[in-house]
């Protein structure tokens, strides 16, 4: 890899060298590096772009990672990836895009991940998107993930995309079974005339699943922002969804939480909150030595944590 694509890792993976355990690296359309292990098998697809990865039941305390990086302008790509999560697992997978677009042409990535998570089994997924880049070519990022989980499993997505992005429309369904629970975290930033969407659907079907989705966002300049939320309750089970926007310059944000209970004993809630920063918060961080910027990036960067 070069100095340009191993920034770009940094930034999605947080590695700075090709990680330890399990790993798949995409790098302009290629592989770029590959590790399996006795418990965790990746393979190419062979109906197109993409991979499976195997992990095995019973994996304990093992991670795996699938970034992709984009440094051609220009280049335009679809990728399919399916996770099979055995039973009784407990494992990490970090994945998420990175592009740096130099040129006049636009570079995209539509990622889509379907994940089958067995019964007991315990993943955390964690996704970064990031772009930069002086051309003007635009740099956009498409994922979708598709989850389907089984009894007794454990699933919490940490979704996170706060510079260089300059279109997404960002997909997740998901079906629970019985006693299952999926937890998503969402983080956006646009800044400029960037646009974001992001689109939940969340059918808990089984006896005592959960789902808990937070959105936090923070839109600056002319961007836009938009928040779609549906959470389904079809058996007795709980269900939360929430989106929290800071709103500055003459962004605009757009909020739809939506529950639907189809069972007597399905409880949920929806919340939104649309605002400023407080006038009385700036002035309390400018009262200590900061500037006005400085303020608010302070403001923005603890809202986001």
């Amino acid at each position: 890899m070069d100095q340009i694509e191993r920034s770009l890792l940094e930034q999605v993976a947080e590695l700075h060298e090709v990680p330890e355990g399990a790993y798949n690296i995409r790098a302009n359309g290629q592989s770029a590096g590959r590790n399996t292990t006795a418990n965790i098998d990746i393979v190419n697809k062979t109906d197109g772009p993409g991979i499976d990865i195997i992990i095995k039941p019973g994996t304990k305390n093992e991670s795996v990672h699938i970034p992709v990086l984009i440094s051609q302008s220009g280049l335009k790509e679809t990728v399919l990836n399916d996770f099979y999560i055995g039973e009784d697992c407990d494992v990490v997978i970090v994945a998420g895009c990175g592009i740096h677009n130099s040129g006049d042409e636009t570079s995209q990535h539509d990622g889509i991940h379907r994940f089958f998570v067995g019964k007991n089994a315990r993943v955390k997924y964690v996704e970064r998107h990031y772009a930069d880049g002086d051309g003007n070519g635009q740099r956009v990022m498409n994922p979708e993930s598709v989850i389907e989980m089984a009894e007794g499993s454990w699933m919490e997505m940490e979704t996170t995309q706060i510079k260089g992005v300059d279109s997404t429309d960002r997909k997740t369904t998901a079906k629970l079974a019985q006693k299952a629970t999926l937890i998503v975290k969402e983080k956006i930033m646009t800044h400029g005339k960037q646009y974001a969407r992001t689109e939940f659907t969340v059918d808990m079907d089984g006896e005592g699943s959960s789902a808990n989705v937070v959105s936090r966002s923070v839109a600056k300049d002319t961007s836009r922002q938009e928040f779609y939320s549906r959470i389904n309750g079809n058996a007795a089970c709980s269900g939360h969804t929430e989106c929290d926007a800071i709103l500055m310059d003459k962004a605009h944000v757009t909020a739809v939480p939506e529950i639907t209970a189809n069972h007597i004993d399905a409880s949920l809630i929806h919340e939104a909150a649309i605002g400023k920063i407080a006038g009385e918060q700036l002035i309390k961080l400018m009262t200590l030595g900061l500037t006005e910027q400085e303020a608010e990036e302070q403001i923005v960067n603890g809202f986001l944590k």
